[in-house]
């Protein structure tokens, strides 16, 4: 049976994920024992780790300067599947807009930054008579996501398909690498990093643990990796 560490940085419910893990773990027939935890020592102990997250990025960048920033670390540069939902995906960065001087895990280099209402200088002249005013952020709600090149991981399940999911945030991943984004999705005038995947890590701007079926089919991808 698999070891998975649900880490909780004590920010948000985490039991809508840990449901959606241990329903996936059903479908997929891939028994698995989900811990919810903050121990740095569990956290290196499991055989694939899942990284949720709700609340802000310094709070988040704090929780990983007691340990877990370096479990997970090391757990990425061992191989072990690791799994990154929202701020679960932004924390791979160096920093974001969100919290200036606050240090994320920096696995990847990279910025999350800020949803506006109005596009930015550049994203105005590319869609120039866009009635974009006035967009909602946060951005919130279904929205259609594109694979933008070919993986072999958790999001290989979507594969020729441009599913729903659903997405909750007003901050979004900009890595250094534009090779590293595997999806995007359109709000506005803005092209939001939905996901991305190298390797062994895998990370999600949308939630599979709310996206209904076709979250669970990236949960199950996952599992049985």
């Amino acid at each position: 049976m698999q070891s998975i560490a649900l880490v909780d940085f004590g920010m948000g419910n985490l039991r809508s994920v840990e449901r959606a893990l241990l329903q996936a773990a059903g479908d997929a027939g891939e028994p698995c024992a989900v811990t919810r935890t903050g121990d740095p020592e569990v956290i290196a102990r499991a055989d694939k780790v899942v990284v949720p997250g709700q609340g802000a990025f310094r709070d988040c960048a704090a929780a990983l300067q007691d340990g877990i920033g370096e479990a997970l670390r090391e757990q990425i540069r061992k191989g072990a599947p690791y799994l990154g939902i929202c701020l679960g995906m932004q924390a791979l960065f160096d920093s974001s807009e969100e919290a200036a001087g606050a240090r994320g895990l920096g696995v990847f280099p990279g910025i999350v930054k800020r949803l506006t209402p109005e596009p930015s200088a550049a994203e105005a002249t590319a869609v120039a008579g866009e009635p974009w005013a006035g967009i909602k952020i946060p951005h919130m709600g279904w929205n259609r996501i594109a694979i933008t090149r070919d993986v072999e991981g958790p999001l290989g399940v979507f594969a020729g398909e441009r599913p729903f999911v659903y997405f909750v945030h007003s901050y979004h991943a900009v890595p250094l690498d534009p090779a590293l984004v595997a999806a995007t999705t359109e709000h506005g005038p803005h092209r939001i990093t939905a996901a991305i995947e190298r390797d062994n890590v895998t990370a999600t701007q949308f939630h599979p643990e709310k996206s209904q079926e076709t979250g669970l089919r990236l949960l199950v991808r996952f599992l049985n990796g």
